[in-house]
């Protein structure tokens, strides 16, 4: 991982983070429903952005790598990571 990304992701991680905490606090306040489901919502969005920026920099950087690297086997594993991954989310 750059160190560029991984310190603007670190950021947004702790932010998440921080919203989390929040809806805890919402729901032990017994805060009116709609509010905590819209926040729940924000959460999830931020979730797949962080999600969309590792997956870029996993292409970018590993899968990359692997490609320009010549090794077939490590072209296979890199790409079966990545199908896993995308099959595991499908479900």
């Amino acid at each position: 991982m750059k160190r560029e990304n991984k310190t603007k992701l670190r950021n947004r991680l702790s932010r998440i983070e921080g919203q989390v905490r929040g809806i805890g606090r919402m729901v032990d306040e017994e805060r009116y429903c709609i509010d905590v489901l819209t926040q729940l919502q924000a959460v999830r969005a931020a979730l797949s952005r962080v999600e969309t920026e590792m997956l870029k920099d996993h292409l970018g950087h590993c899968i990359e790598a692997a490609i320009t690297g010549g090794d077939a086997a490590e072209q296979r594993q890199k790409a079966g990571e990545l199908i896993e991954l995308l099959e595991r989310s499908a479900k």
